[in-house]
């Protein structure tokens, strides 16, 4: 099954975005490559409209506060805050008018318009869909650390599929939102407006708050 075809739902604005064109077959094969990915849409920018130096594009409207720690490749769009303190590494697309508060990390993923990570959060390997909103404290976990095998699983239309890979955080749909120290395991599938509830751990892989795609 080409699960990257029917993950496009999570996302509407997918077909309009520069990651369309790429041919893949699953959100993790997006995530695990997302280093080169960006180095190519890096020869894509608009001089115009972004300055690029050292792998680097940001657009002229966003604002870096000093302390945030950028490293390449990286791509960050129109009208985004990133914060003092706020890291951001491994390979990243940002759309537009998206924050990242103080303390907050994001890693080799891809985050559509308007989304938010409040402060002190963590997300990697992963994809974010547009007005996603993760409050203080709540986390996006890419890697099973508790257990000696650490193939991350996706649990797909009822299923239980293997990522092949032993990084890979989750796809987020469209207007999901987070509370405060929530905990997303590797492998989830949030479909669209999906909440996580302050202060829980979402499991997919052990069939804890089951919104699969």
């Amino acid at each position: 099954m080409n699960y990257f075809n029917h993950l496009k739902s999570f996302i509407s604005a997918w077909s309009e975005s520069p990651l369309n064109s790429l041919s893949l077959d699953a959100p993790w094969d997006l995530t695990s490559e997302s280093a080169s990915i960006v180095q190519l849409l890096l020869k894509q920018m608009d001089l115009t409209e972004y300055s690029v130096n050292d792998n680097i594009a940001v657009h002229r409207t966003t604002i870096i506060e000093s302390g945030a720690v950028l490293k390449g490749p990286l791509v960050i769009g129109p009208q985004c805050l990133v914060a003092a303190g706020a890291y951001l590494r491994g390979g990243n697309w940002i759309g537009e008018r998206c924050t990242f508060g103080p303390g907050s990390e994001l890693k080799s993923s891809f985050v559509f318009a308007g989304t938010k990570l409040a402060h002190f959060n963590f997300v990697g390997d992963s994809i974010l869909g547009e007005r996603v909103n993760l409050e203080a404290g709540s986390i996006i976990c890419n890697y099973r650390n508790e257990r000696d095998d650490k193939l991350v699983l996706a649990m797909s239309q009822g299923s239980l599929i293997s990522t092949g890979r032993d990084k890979f955080g989750a796809l987020i749909g469209d207007d999901c939102r987070l509370g405060a120290n929530a905990v997303v395991a590797p492998g989830a599938l949030l479909r669209p407006a999906t909440v996580v509830p302050r202060g829980s751990v979402l499991d997919q892989e052990r069939g804890h708050a089951n919104r699969d795609a």
